[in-house]
């Protein structure tokens, strides 16, 4: 039996903490820090890598130097939703989170990934838009207005309430940013600085999500870069303004995408200053992810920095007459997304990839990289093979969801690599509309191809999938804020009198609201928006 000392137990113990020390710092240092940036209303042709006309440097470098999506999907094409979406891995009916339905439960919360790499040792931050509610900790510890945002789940907090303010001095926690960087887009990457250099001062793996305002409205961008914008052209997409729009369901144009009358600024007079203030107002986020590359390296962490961009929906700039977003065409549900790992052997550097991805492959591809292994539960799945083997499929079909804002543009559809299927439920005084759309075309939504007797196969595969989708809500939809109701509102085999009580007033509201104009003079509105309704128009809440 070997006699040891106490001074040689002592000494010993401390060489085995010591050693156990080490071996968590080289896990650390194994493990990537993750930068994820998120913008707000960024079109998937909205960069330069996609559209010549866009000024946009810092990303098109970054996509050179990456692998680019070039379909990747949001589920849901509107912020509060797809935000909630990203940051958990589930499909919105799964969250019950969004505009006029509700905030999400503190126990969805946890599952996002910044709680679990938090969980797992990693420093976790915010900077900007957070974009939905869901409980603090000590919520009497916090601001006023900052009382159901999740600020002391972070270990940096630099996030602003609501829609965030483009007024950095109008925002709590970036304030003190406000001299320097008036501007907020600017603001949010200093506060990305400052928690990167905290990260690098305490030697620790971090995951920092990026939220810009940018390029959502009000119109506001950065006064520094206007000499670069001046006098520049824009060209008008193929499919641009009302005339082009004939073909597609009456249901897409009966909410404010449609009937607004100067197209939210991308109306044929104003278009060429609407999109180049589009396009300063990204620029200012390509500012900052020079800023943020160059703190990398100034610091000796890009070598181990996976760096995600994308955002949160599309945008349409008067295609077919459309603005904002919402609607389930390209423009509103495709946006970028570029993925960065510069670590050896991890990705074909500057391939592009035309796998079939969405929003929901976020948390599965975020955890993967810290080391975790992802829930069962959750809808998407891990997007690093691809990385490696870009021509590796990923979704067979994505769903394509709506259920915010007039009652008549819900809908529920699914995409596949090649084809295109959308239902359309509402069918008080007009007829429910289903689209059947070739992706593989030059101009892919210009032929709705649902009644094209040469089309019925596909048609028939779509209509399939589309039900087991219908299936997926029914089994899994979470029991909160009306989402239930929604398996049967968009079952197709359900009749529209079986299934109508089952919108709420809230959205009938929203719909009515829009038809003022066309109930004071119906011939002035027909000829404005190209549209014939029902005469009398049939009051939907009856």
């Amino acid at each position: 039996m070997i006699n040891i000392k106490p001074i040689e137990l002592l000494l010993l113990s401390m060489l085995l903490i010591s050693s156990l020390l080490t071996i968590t710092a080289k896990a650390d240092e194994q493990r990537p820090n993750i930068l994820f940036l998120l913008t707000d209303d960024m079109a998937y042709w909205a960069t330069g890598y996609q559209n010549s006309e866009f000024l946009t440097p810092q990303i098109d470098e970054l996509a050179q130097q990456g692998v680019t999506f070039s379909n990747h999907y949001n589920t849901t094409s509107i912020c509060m939703a797809s935000r909630a979406t990203i940051m958990t891995g589930l499909l919105e009916y799964r969250t019950g989170t969004n505009f006029m339905h509700g905030s999400m439960q503190s126990d969805i919360f946890e599952t996002s990934y910044p709680i679990l790499l938090k969980k797992a040792g990693y420093l976790t931050g915010f900077v900007g838009k957070f974009g939905f509610e869901t409980p603090p900790l000590n919520p009497e510890k916090l601001p006023a207005d900052y009382q159901n945002l999740p600020v002391d789940k972070f270990d940096f907090w630099a996030g602003g309430k609501g829609q965030l303010d483009y007024t950095t001095a109008n925002n709590y926690y970036l304030k003190q940013y406000a001299k320097r960087y008036p501007h907020v887009t600017q603001a949010n990457g200093a506060a990305a600085i400052d928690f990167i250099r905290e990260a690098h001062k305490q030697n620790k793996p971090f995951n920092l999500s990026v939220s810009f305002k940018a390029p959502h409205a009000p119109v506001r961008p950065d006064p520094q870069f206007s000499s670069l914008f001046e006098g520049r052209e824009y060209s008008k997409p193929a499919n641009y303004w009302r005339d082009k729009g004939k073909h597609l369901a009456l249901q897409a144009k009966l909410g404010r995408q449609y009937l607004t009358e100067d197209g939210f600024g991308f109306a044929p007079d104003t278009f060429n200053q609407r999109m180049a203030d589009y396009n300063q107002q990204i620029y200012g986020v390509d500012v900052v992810l020079g800023r943020l590359r160059a703190e990398l390296d100034k610091l000796g962490m890009t070598d181990n920095t996976v760096i995600i961009f994308t955002a949160d929906n599309g945008y349409q700039n008067g295609n077919y007459g459309f603005s904002r977003k919402v609607l389930p065409y390209e423009e509103s549900v495709k946006v970028p997304l570029i993925i960065y790992d510069p670590r050896p052997n991890k990705m074909q550097a500057g391939s592009q990839t035309e796998a079939l991805t969405a929003n929901t492959d976020f948390v599965p591809t975020i955890l993967e990289l810290a080391g975790i292994k992802p829930d069962k539960h959750l809808d998407g799945v891990s997007l690093l093979e691809v990385l490696r083997h870009p021509s590796q499929t990923v979704h067979q079909f994505v769903p394509l969801l709506n259920v915010w804002g007039s009652a008549p543009t819900h809908y529920l559809g699914v995409v596949t690599p090649k084809w295109k299927y959308i239902y359309w439920p509402y069918a008080e005084g007009i007829s429910e509309s289903e689209e059947l759309f070739d992706l593989s075309q030059n101009m892919p939504e210009m032929r709705n191809l649902v009644r094209n007797k040469n089309y019925v196969t596909p048609l028939h595969t779509l209509h399939n999938l589309y039900d087991l989708q219908v299936k997926n809500w029914q089994h899994d939809a979470i029991h909160v804020n009306g989402y239930v109701n929604y398996a049967t509102i968009f079952d197709r085999n359900i009749a529209w009198k079986q299934k109508k009580s089952y919108f709420e007033s809230s959205f009938i509201h929203d719909y009515q609201q829009y038809f003022k104009q066309y109930q004071q003079d119906p011939e002035e509105f027909e000829k404005t928006f190209g549209i014939t309704l029902p005469k009398p128009m049939e009051d939907p809440s009856n």
